[in-house]
């Protein structure tokens, strides 16, 4: 009996004996892990990460020590890497040494934890190509984790961040990094060292200049700087020459970045502080088609507004403007023009709650009933064609314009004001020109915008000796092909061709290499060579409307780079119009499908 009691005294300990427990993961999610390689943890409430994790790939399964036969499907030797595994939205305050023991991983999100830190065993993931660490509370890094060479996308927003390591320069991989929302008042030159970047997020921090080194990220579509203290941009930044959205809002600039030459589609700058808005700073936008000022300080715009040709919204909402130019009536794809909150004069109020359309088409008017200008003007030289040279813009703004004059030949004496002026933007729309005008060569050097659109050309050989061209337009021609020369402009990337006669798809286009927007609209183009348009790898909007397409060829869609197809107005089955509607995307997924296996 005493022998029973001291049993029974020993066994009654073990219910007041406390053992640590570790969080559990099913052990079905661990099996399923060992096959696919790829765990999903996220919203567990975890506070740490569970030794069966990390040890998932060097322990022996817990079924293997049990005396059970295994099926084909289940042989646990032959077990895959974890290269996937996904801990956001737990309560994970650190992060073991031991994640050194998963040296396959591609992928680590621990986005929306409480990490403090980060252990220094994370530079040994020389695998990992994605790194999350979002909505923490990292208020630094550790230095190994700038050794990781094969990371592609680091995301670091809202953290407690106030500064980045020189050593960041060393993610030479990189092609995305977020640090937006952390407390950063400067960031490392080294960042100019990151040449494969294509998307940078600087937003909501205190940053109060950018270093002259991002000149270097000619690979950059996408910078997001807004909600900053950035008062000036440097001139440097035009170096960023694939540079296509550029955010700048709420910040304290007081005149527009000066990005000439770039390939800005987009650019937003509105709560700043800008005053001024020059001609000479809009001009270089050859290819931007939204325009975004509002909630500035804006007093005058340019009397003389530049014609930019791709530019479909301008939004002007609160500034201090009191008089609208003309000359914005000439801007040929204008469909938003937002203007609420200004002084505006001479426009009636009810004319503005009209829309854009009747705005555009009152300031058209304005145009035909100003007189011509009596007083003599330093900077305007009379020719015997009653045409108009404007020494100013060719001198300052590097501009040679003869528009709208129904001309079939171009002023000699226009050419000789712009002898040895290093011209950079030509503009002779809306004449009557048969042929291009020899005297363009003169200008071979230096000319990289060109507007001969709203003419009678049928041919345009001359214009392949223009080798510093970038932007071409030749709408509304009688153009049917394309020289084999043009191959040689290297440079070229935009060509506006809507509006010809094309019967096909240019071939000597397949070969320049360079080109981003391709412009075919309202031909008669019966056929595209999706084999050839694919090794245009930077080619993101390619407009076909209004042809003769009686087929898509479903290699299309492996043309990934494009972010605008235009097909509306063919004659083809498929994809039917309802995809079609939805955009770009879909249709691309659609021709996917449609691949033969």
């Amino acid at each position: 009996m005493s022998r029973f009691r001291k049993a029974n005294k020993v066994d009654s300990l073990a219910g007041f004996r406390t053992e640590k427990t570790e969080p559990t993961v099913p052990s079905g999610l661990l099996k399923t892990a060992r096959k696919s390689g790829q765990l999903n943890l996220s919203g567990r409430g975890l506070t740490e990460v569970p030794q069966s994790v990390y040890r998932l790939n060097t322990d022996t399964p817990e079924e293997a020590q049990q005396d059970i036969s295994f099926g084909g499907s289940d042989r646990w030797w032959e077990q895959t890497d974890l290269t996937k595994l996904l801990l956001s939205s737990n309560q994970l305050s650190h992060l073991s040494d031991d994640i050194r023991l998963l040296p396959g991983l591609i992928t680590l999100d621990l986005h929306d934890n409480q990490l403090r830190s980060l252990p220094a065993a994370l530079g040994e993931e020389q695998q990992l190509q994605q790194l999350h660490l979002s909505h923490n509370q990292l208020s630094s890094l550790p230095v190994e984790l700038f050794t990781l060479k094969n990371l592609h996308c680091l995301t670091l927003q809202q953290n407690l961040l106030e500064n980045l390591p020189e050593e960041l320069g060393q993610l030479q991989s990189l092609t995305e990094l977020d640090v937006s929302n952390n407390q950063l008042s400067a960031l490392p030159s080294s960042i100019g060292c990151l040449t494969k970047l294509q998307k940078v997020n600087l937003s909501h921090n205190k940053l109060q200049s950018l270093p002259d080194s991002m000149h270097h990220l000619t690979d950059v579509k996408v910078l997001e700087c807004s909600n900053n203290q950035l008062s000036d941009i440097p001139a440097s930044l035009s170096g960023m020459v694939s540079l296509q959205q550029l955010y700048l809002r709420h910040n304290k600039l007081c005149r527009l970045p000066p990005l000439p030459g770039t390939a800005l589609k987009e650019l937003y700058v509105g709560n700043n502080q800008i005053e001024l808005l020059e001609r000479e700073q809009l001009v270089s936008f050859t290819l931007i088609s939204l325009l975004e000022l509002r909630d500035n300080k804006i007093r005058t715009l340019p009397e003389q507004f530049p014609v930019l040709a791709e530019l479909t919204r301008l939004d002007l909402t609160n500034n201090d403007i009191s008089v609208l130019p003309a000359s914005l009536s000439l801007l040929p794809n204008l469909k938003v023009l937002l203007l609420e909150g200004n002084p505006l004069r001479g426009i009636r109020r009810d004319l503005l709650s009209k829309g854009t359309k009747e705005v555009l088409t009152y300031l058209r008017g304005r145009i035909q009933e100003e007189p011509e200008e009596t007083e003599e003007n330093s900077n305007v030289m009379m020719l015997p064609s009653l045409a108009r040279v404007n020494t100013h813009n060719i001198k300052s703004l590097k501009v040679l314009e003869f528009s709208g004059k129904q001309a079939d030949v171009i002023p000699e004496e226009l050419f000789d004001a712009a002898a040895n002026q290093d011209i950079i933007t030509v503009n002779f729309s809306r004449n009557a020109l048969n042929s291009t005008p020899s005297r363009l060569l003169e200008l071979h050097s230096s000319v990289s915008d060109l507007n001969l659109g709203f003419n009678k050309l049928t041919s345009c050989s001359d214009l392949c000796k223009l080798l510093q061209l970038t932007h071409i337009d030749l709408r509304n021609n009688q153009l049917s092909d394309l020289p084999p020369e043009i191959k040689n402009l290297t440079k070229l990337r935009s060509v506006i061709l809507n509006y010809n006669r094309f019967k096909s798809f240019p071939q000597v286009l397949y070969e320049v290499l360079s080109l981003e927007t391709v412009l075919l609209g309202n031909n008669q183009v019966c056929g595209v060579d999706p084999g050839r348009l694919i090794k245009l790898v930077h080619l993101t909007t390619l407009d076909l409307s209004n042809n003769d397409l009686l087929n898509i060829p479903p290699e299309l869609g492996l043309c990934t780079s494009l972010r605008c197809l235009s097909l509306e107005g063919n004659p083809f089955r498929t994809p039917r119009a309802a995809i079609v509607a939805k955009g770009t995307d879909a249709v691309l997924e659609y021709l996917r499908s449609r691949i033969p296996a």
